[in-house]
């Protein structure tokens, strides 16, 4: 295959992707697939040979389309959305197409710089104070790692990058148990280890408790613990629970915690300046990690994180060998020195096309048309017998459950194998709970407005 070649498919695959997207109300949004039925139809070895291209694409449209879960279905209310817009989809196409290692200023000129001005068009809409700064990684999940890994050198003067852990101070890290399970992982791998993660006590709207929060740092200090950091959230996985975030940071502030804020699906809400208050007292932060491609139509892998002052944390990830100078050029930025991998795509082109395609004002519109049809949702599923609503609406997600566990749990395997729509579970105050949360970039009401629909079809 050469460029002539591509330049016919990227064709073809363009018109194969309009009709996708077409048709796929018509598709149910999880594949009645088995675990090793796509694999049993692909040979056991690659081929010695090309083969033609309209025998790859024919292959395609055969075995993957149907045996994928659709995250771009107009139905699909699990999890978190992973959108792409578009406009997204286009800059993504332009962005494969140069193929950039934006590890450097000097290796991306135009990607480093755009990355920077990206920053700061999102600081700008989403309220925060302009002495943030910030830099995209793949997900929240390396953001939270950058932050923990920050917090730990920082906690130890930066003396664990060079002599290791072994002799320093038990570190502690402090989170609600509605914090997601990145936090663990971050904790694990940055050696501070699991054990060391501190469930702080949550109120009646399981926000973290600031009184909860001082005490253990307190009991940690006693005990000659080395209290770190603290890791807070703003819509949190599982019911989108929003710590008290003013309250809890200057009860880290008094005992100079490094803060970390895990805001990575509600925070593009905070584009709606009505919806801030969620986030109140948010420019105390060390650190904020928001996901455009969660919830503003950007297309996966984007994933933001502003930071207060940037040099702590390009303390500890920075590394930079002679063959990685930009001669000449002392103060440019390089990215890679702010995250995990020293390898970079131009994830930020996507963020321009989008924020440039639809503007602040259509992408507020369709969160806040978002957040109102998931209560309507909402009201209509209370009104059906037997449903209860376990939590109510935070931004576009809430819960439900039946009068048991079994029950629940048996409804959700009929709704999802109905496949109109697509749901999923967490467990809550110890309860197994169905989630609602909407944020699909195409859905309408009449989408939303399925979900009672399905649901009081298969109560039993």
């Amino acid at each position: 295959m050469n460029h002539d070649d591509l330049a016919h498919w990227s064709k073809r695959a363009a018109d194969w992707i309009r009709a996708y997207h077409t048709g796929l109300r018509d598709r149910p949004v999880r594949p009645r697939a088995t675990p090793g039925e796509t694999a049993a139809k692909l040979p056991a070895q690659a081929p010695e040979t090309a083969e033609p291209m309209d025998a790859i694409f024919a292959d395609f449209e055969a075995l993957v389309p149907g045996a994928m879960t659709h995250w771009q279905h107009p139905r699909f209310f699990a999890y978190f959305p992973a959108n792409a817009a578009p406009a997204s989809m286009l800059a993504e196409q332009l962005a494969n197409g140069m193929a950039a290692q934006c590890m450097l200023w000097q290796t991306s000129p135009a990607g480093t710089e755009i990355e920077e001005v990206m920053v700061g068009w999102m600081r700008d809409a989403l309220g925060l104070s302009p002495e943030f700064t910030g830099t995209i990684h793949d997900s929240a999940t390396t953001a939270t790692l950058s932050a923990i890994l920050t917090m730990r050198e920082r906690a130890l003067g930066w003396a664990g990058l060079d002599e290791g852990l072994s002799g320093q101070p038990r570190l502690r890290l402090y989170a609600s148990g509605q914090a997601h399970s990145s936090v663990d992982k971050a904790a694990r791998l940055s050696g501070i280890g699991q054990a060391n993660l501190v469930r702080v006590a949550t109120d009646a709207d399981d926000a973290m408790d600031p009184g909860a929060l001082d005490a253990a740092i307190r009991a940690d200090l006693a005990a000659g613990y080395r209290p770190a950091g603290l890791i807070l959230c703003v819509g949190a996985t599982g019911v989108g629970a929003c710590d008290r975030i003013e309250e809890t940071l200057a009860v880290a502030r008094a005992h100079d915690l490094y803060t970390h804020v895990d805001a990575a699906w509600a925070g593009s809400a905070m584009i709606c300046p009505e919806f801030r208050p969620l986030w109140h007292g948010i420019d105390g932060a060390d650190s904020i990690v928001v996901n455009p491609h969660k919830w503003l139509g950007v297309q996966f892998d984007c994933s933001l994180q502003f930071l207060a002052d940037p040099a702590p944390q390009v303390q500890t990830l920075g590394l930079r060998p002679d063959y990685l100078q930009t001669l000449g050029q002392a103060q440019v930025t390089d990215f890679n020195e702010w995250t995990v991998p020293l390898g970079r795509r131009f994830r930020a082109l996507k963020l321009w096309f989008v924020l440039r395609a639809y503007g602040l004002e259509g992408l507020r519109a369709r969160i806040r048309n978002h957040v109102a049809w998931a209560a309507e949702a909402r009201d209509a599923l209370a009104a059906l017998p037997g449903v209860k609503i376990v939590t109510e609406p935070r931004l576009s997600l809430f819960s439900f459950a039946l009068d048991d566990d079994a029950r629940t749990e048996a409804l959700l395997r009929r709704i999802n194998d109905d496949g109109r729509i697509y749901l999923t579970q967490t467990r809550h105050a110890g309860r197994f709970v169905i989630r609602v949360q909407v944020g699909q970039f195409d859905c309408t009401r009449d989408d939303v407005m399925m979900i009672p629909t399905v649901v009081g079809a298969l109560l039993d």
